[in-house]
C-alpha cells in the first residue's frame, strides 16, 4: 500500500494532508470490518440460539477474518465514499481543503482493485465514471481546535433501505419508533441484516437524512447523547430485534446489532425522521487529523485489528 502521511500541523490543515488520510481509510476499510462491528457481532454470535443465524454470523466472522488476513474486500459492493471533515473553529484551513478528495478516492480505488460503483449521473448519464468519483464530501464546523476525518463506504443495498419520512407533530415518539420499525420490515432483508441503524429525528427535510448517516459513525457500545436517547435507542433495539428477521434475514436473534438515534431542533410544526441503515459490512473510519499536544497526526487508519476466531458449529 502506498505510505501516505498526514501533514497537519498545530494550527493549519492542508489539502494534502486530508487527501492522505482518505487515501488510507479507504484502502483500510473495503478490507477491514469496522472493530467495534466485529466485536458486536461476535457477541452477537454467541447470544444466539438459532442454528440457521450461528452459521450465517460464523460465515461474516470468517469473512471478516479474511478480509483482513488477505487485504481483499469484505463485500463486493465497495459502495460510494461519504467524507466528512469536521473542522475546530481555532483551525486554519484553506479554502481548497477538500479539492484532492476525488483524486484520493480515484487512487484508493484504482490501487485497491475495488469495485467501480459511481455514476456520472442519476437520471441524465448513468456510464460509470470509471474511478468512483467524486466523493460525496462535506465540510463541518465545530467550537474549539482540531479535525476529524469521517470517511464511509457505504453500500448499495444498505442506502435503498433507508429513507425520509416527515411526520406530523403530534405523531410523537410512537410515530417515530413506528417509521424505524416499517422500514425494518419492509427493507432490512435487502440491507444485508445484522445492522446498524441510524435514526435521525428533528432539523429539516434536507438535513435529517445526515442526521442518521452520521448516527453510523458513534461506535457500537459507546452512550447515547443523553440518557433519554439512550432509553429510545435500546427500546428501538428490543423491538428490532424481536422481528426475528435475523442475519441474512434468514431468522434469528439480531436483526440489529445497534440503533443510534441522532436528535436536533426543527419547525414547530414538523417532525422529520430518517433512517439510515448500515449492513453487515460496516465500513469506516474516524481519524483525528491533528494533534494539538505533539503537532502530529494520533490516529492509524491502517492499525492492526483484533480477531477472536470463533469455531463453527459452537455456541459460546
Amino acid at each position: 500500500m502506498e505510505d501516505e502521511k498526514l501533514n497537519g500541523v498545530a494550527g493549519a490543515l492542508s489539502a494534502d494532508a486530508v487527501a492522505g488520510a482518505v487515501y488510507a481509510a479507504v484502502r483500510h476499510c473495503a478490507t477491514h470490518l469496522r472493530p467495534d462491528v466485529l466485536a458486536a457481532m461476535q457477541a452477537a454470535r454467541a447470544d444466539e440460539t438459532q442454528a440457521r443465524a450461528l452459521s450465517v454470523l460464523d460465515c461474516l466472522l470468517e469473512n471478516a477474518h479474511i478480509g483482513q488476513a488477505d487485504g481483499v474486500p469484505i463485500c463486493q459492493d465497495t459502495g460510494t465514499c461519504w467524507v466528512r471533515l469536521e473542522i475546530g473553529e481555532e483551525l486554519s484551513v484553506p479554502g481548497n481543503i477538500l479539492s484532492r478528495v476525488n483524486d484520493a478516492v480515484a487512487r484508493a480505488y484504482t490501487d485497491g482493485r475495488l469495485r467501480m460503483s459511481v455514476l456520472a449521473d442519476a437520471l441524465l448519464d448513468r456510464t460509470n465514471t470509471g474511478d468512483n468519483t467524486p466523493a460525496f464530501a462535506e465540510v463541518a464546523f465545530r467550537p474549539g481546535r482540531g479535525a476529524t476525518l469521517h470517511v464511509l463506504l457505504k453500500g448499495g443495498g444498505s442506502d435503498n433501505a433507508s429513507r425520509v419520512v416527515m411526520l406530523a407533530p403530534g405523531a410523537g415518539w410512537e410515530g417515530v419508533r413506528q417509521v424505524v420499525l416499517d422500514c425494518v420490515h419492509e427493507k432490512a432483508a435487502n440491507a444485508c441484516p445484522p445492522l446498524i441503524v441510524g435514526v435521525g429525528v428533528g432539523a429539516t427535510f434536507d438535513k435529517v437524512a445526515g442526521l442518521a448517516k452520521h448516527a453510523l459513525l458513534r461506535e457500537v457500545g459507546s452512550p447515547a447523547a443523553s440518557p433519554q436517547a439512550a432509553a429510545r435507542e435500546a427500546e428501538l433495539l428490543a423491538a428490532v430485534n424481536a422481528t426475528g428477521i435475523g442475519p441474512a434475514a434468514l431468522g434469528g436473534n439480531a436483526t440489529a446489532l445497534a440503533v443510534h438515534l441522532e436528535t436536533a431542533p426543527c419547525h414547530i410544526a414538523a417532525l422529520p425522521v430518517a433512517v439510515n441503515m448500515g449492513c453487515s459490512a460496516m465500513r469506516s473510519a474516524s481519524i483525528d487529523l491533528v494533534s494539538w499536544e505533539t503537532g502530529l497526526p494520533v490516529a492509524n487508519p491502517t492499525a492492526n485489528l483484533a480477531y477472536t476466531a470463533v469455531e463453527k458449529g459452537e455456541n459460546r
